[in-house]
């Protein structure tokens, strides 16, 4: 039994995007706004490595939702959750997308699934209509 109060705590999850007039600008915009995230060894509770930035996707009209999956590992990141909602939110602001989910799974607390939404159809760069929504889930176990 893990008898450490900070034990590990794993974020992963989605951002999406639907551009449907600009797909190569935003796709090219959102991949450098991720690139230009501090590197895992600046000690930066969201960084560059956690994030798989999309190449360029099939070029089927039908599908045209970029998905861009991040995940990482930390020890007790639920004790740093405020700062890491901050960076994250900052990434956000810099981005092109229409919602972003992430799940927060820690030892101690259960699983937090937390969805970002924006008041239009889709969030552009520098604008601060981002909303967030929390649901947990404890195990019943």
């Amino acid at each position: 039994m893990n008898t450490d109060i900070r034990s590990e705590s794993v974020v992963y999850g989605c951002i999406k995007n639907i551009a449907a007039d600009e797909v190569a600008y935003h796709r090219r915009h959102n991949r450098d706004a991720m690139q230009q995230l501090p590197s895992a060894e600046s000690w930066s509770l969201v960084n560059r490595e956690m994030f798989s930035v999309p190449e360029q996707q099939a070029t089927d009209a039908s599908l045209m939702t970029e998905v861009m999956h991040f995940g990482a590992s930390y020890q007790g990141v639920e004790h740093e959750w405020n700062y890491w909602l901050e960076q994250f939110e900052s990434l956000l602001r810099k981005m092109y997308w229409v919602s972003a989910t992430v799940h927060l799974e820690t030892e101690m607390s259960g699983l937090h699934s937390f969805v970002f939404a924006t008041d239009g159809i889709a969030h552009e760069p520098d604008q601060s209509d981002i909303q967030i929504r929390c649901e947990w889930v404890k195990d019943a176990n």
